[in-house]
């Protein structure tokens, strides 16, 4: 499965460092084959619950940066002007973030593992397929074939 999740048009996806984008498609495909292995269908259904509620880049920056330049204002108000700098420069972190889809604050923030909300779509689509919501998943093959075969229709 060493193409599956090449084609990305994601902009933090595409500049962020190769060895992050592999080490987490690396996880997806442990993940996705885990439940190919296993065919729990209700196992399934409790890991979708999980990955519905997990946060993308783009949430984790928001509340992140949110949350530092308001201490930074906070701060700024007792302590100097130091931490009002912070505010105004993870505000401009944030606005670039915001105008051109990356930035240093998403470097930052995939490299803790957090994935784009397009990660995380594709392997629920994909659990999804191994689950049996799809039709275009063949039911033989083994548990790789078809784990290859759900991250395959889950991109497309």
């Amino acid at each position: 499965m060493e193409s599956w999740n090449q084609t990305s048009t994601d902009a933090v996806r595409t500049h962020a460092p190769s060895t992050v984008n592999r080490r987490i498609d690396a996880h997806v495909e442990s993940c996705v084959r885990c439940m190919a292995e296993r065919a729990d269908r209700a196992e399934m259904s409790q890991y979708l619950d999980k990955l519905e509620h997990e946060w993308d880049v783009h949430r984790a920056l928001a509340v992140g940066g949110s949350a530092l330049a308001l201490a930074g204002l906070l701060l700024g108000r007792r302590s100097g002007h130091g931490w009002r700098l912070l505010s105004g420069v993870t505000l401009g972190l944030l606005l670039q973030q915001g105008i051109t889809g990356f930035g240093p604050l998403s470097v930052l923030v995939r490299g803790l593992g957090i994935r784009t909300r397009r990660e995380i779509d594709l392997e629920k689509f994909a659990i999804k397929a191994l689950r049996g919501d799809f039709e275009r998943i063949p039911s033989d093959g083994g548990p790789l074939a078809r784990a290859n075969a759900a991250l395959v229709a889950a991109q497309s």
